[in-house]
C-alpha cells in the first residue's frame, strides 16, 4: 500500500440526514475514487442525478419519486470532484455515462463548477444568491431543495434529452 501525503477532511452535519442502506444501496467504497453509483437501474437510466453530501438523501427520494412515474433514475455520490478527476475515462464515463445527457445536480450552496458534469445541457438545483435567513424547512422550499423540485427538474431533463434524440433520429 502506498502511503499518501494528501489533507483528509470528516464533514459531519447537524441537519438531521437519513442513514443511507447499504444493504439496498452500494457501499462508500467508491468514495476512494471521489464518485460512485449509489443507486442505479438496470440498464441506461434516463437520468442522472447528482449529490455530494446531504443532498444525497434527496436525490434518493427523488429517485423513488421518479420511478414511481416509469422513470429510471442513477444516484451518484460525489464526495470529492478532485478524486474523482483523477480516475481514467473508463471509470468516469462508467459513472457519468455520456449517452445520458438528462442530468440534474443538486447542490444546497453555489451551482458553480456542476456544468462539468451536467454538461450544457444539464441541470443543477441550487443556490444562485447569498442564502437566506429561516427555519430550515422554509429555506428548503425557498430554495427548491425539495422531492418535488427535483422530480419537476429531472422529468423536465428527461424530455429534453427525448427531444433531442427524436430530433437526431428525424435529420
Amino acid at each position: 500500500m502506498q502511503l499518501r501525503h494528501e489533507p483528509v477532511a470528516l464533514v459531519l452535519s447537524r441537519q438531521n440526514l437519513p442513514t443511507i442502506d447499504r444493504t439496498e444501496f452500494a457501499s462508500a467504497s467508491g468514495t476512494a475514487q471521489g464518485a460512485y453509483v449509489l443507486a442505479g437501474t438496470a440498464g441506461s437510466p434516463d437520468v442522472v442525478l447528482l449529490g455530494t453530501g446531504s443532498e444525497v438523501s434527496l436525490c434518493l427520494e427523488a429517485r423513488a419519486a421518479l420511478a414511481g412515474q416509469g422513470i429510471q433514475a442513477r444516484v451518484v455520490s460525489i464526495p470529492s470532484w478532485e478524486l474523482f478527476e483523477r480516475q481514467d475515462e473508463v471509470y468516469r464515463d462508467s459513472v457519468l455515462p455520456p449517452s445520458v445527457t438528462a442530468r440534474v445536480a443538486v447542490e444546497q450552496a453555489s451551482t458553480f463548477g456542476w456544468e462539468r458534469y451536467t454538461g450544457r445541457l444539464g441541470a443543477t438545483v441550487g443556490m444562485t444568491s447569498f442564502g437566506a435567513s429561516a427555519p430550515l424547512a422554509a429555506l428548503k422550499q425557498k430554495f427548491g431543495f425539495t422531492v418535488e423540485h427535483v422530480v419537476a427538474v429531472a422529468l423536465a431533463q428527461v424530455r429534453q434529452a427525448r427531444a433531442s434524440r427524436i430530433g437526431k433520429e428525424n435529420r
